[in-house]
């Protein structure tokens, strides 16, 4: 007999970790669908090595994935055609453009409230960046806010690449108390975003069908 699923049933998700898991998350209801249990947070290999046991999985039920780029292909189509050319009706592989942090400046007035810099000091064009976690962290280096630079730039010496609450501080624009984070604005300067937003509308549209 086949389940029925419909819009609210929930949806696995799959993650690199816990600042992709917040992102997902946010975007899950954002397109209006229902947030069920999260699977990886343990890097990238780890995702992608399990990611063939989730994409059968994903036969019978719904799951999304949300991996970064980074260098390991020219463009997402080419990442997702090596990484998954066979998805399961039911999975959703998104990836952001390079990293999850341009989908957060990609609101650059929303980020650049959050860490008290200019806005003008945001990339226009977060896509298009080859380290966008870098980027970020240098954003965090020029905030007027001491408390912004002390938990998001890594200490001199430490040889860490990000400062020591730099997850909490992503939380927090993310899905905080405000959440500055603005999902729409975002999505009309990052086209992965956007590209991303729209397959989970998509996925939305089937499970209601059913």
């Amino acid at each position: 007999m086949k389940t029925r699923r419909g819009a609210g049933f929930p949806i696995s998700i799959l993650v690199e970790g816990i600042t992709d898991e917040v992102v997902a998350k946010r975007l899950i209801e954002h397109a209006g669908l229902a947030l069920g249990a999260v699977y990886g947070g343990r890097g990238k290999p780890y995702l992608l090595q399990r990611l063939p046991a989730y994409n059968s999985a994903a036969r019978f039920a719904p799951w999304v994935t949300v991996v970064d780029l980074d260098n390991d292909a020219t463009c997402a189509p080419a990442f997702v055609a090596q990484t998954l050319p066979r998805q399961s009706d039911l999975m959703r592989l998104r990836v952001a453009v390079r990293a999850i942090e341009s989908w957060l400046m990609a609101d650059a007035e929303g980020l650049a409230a959050f860490l008290g810099v200019r806005t003008s000091d945001v990339p226009s064009n977060s896509d298009a960046l080859t380290d966008p976690k870098t980027t970020l962290v240098n954003l965090a280096r020029r905030s007027r806010r001491t408390a912004i630079r002390k938990d998001m730039v890594p200490r001199d010496g430490s040889g860490a690449r990000v400062g020591p609450n730099y997850s909490g501080r992503i939380i927090e624009f993310v899905v905080g108390l405000n959440a500055p984070w603005r999902v729409d604005v975002a999505a009309e300067h990052s086209d992965s975003l956007r590209r991303c937003i729209a397959a989970l509308v998509t996925l939305r549209s089937l499970l209601a069908s059913e």
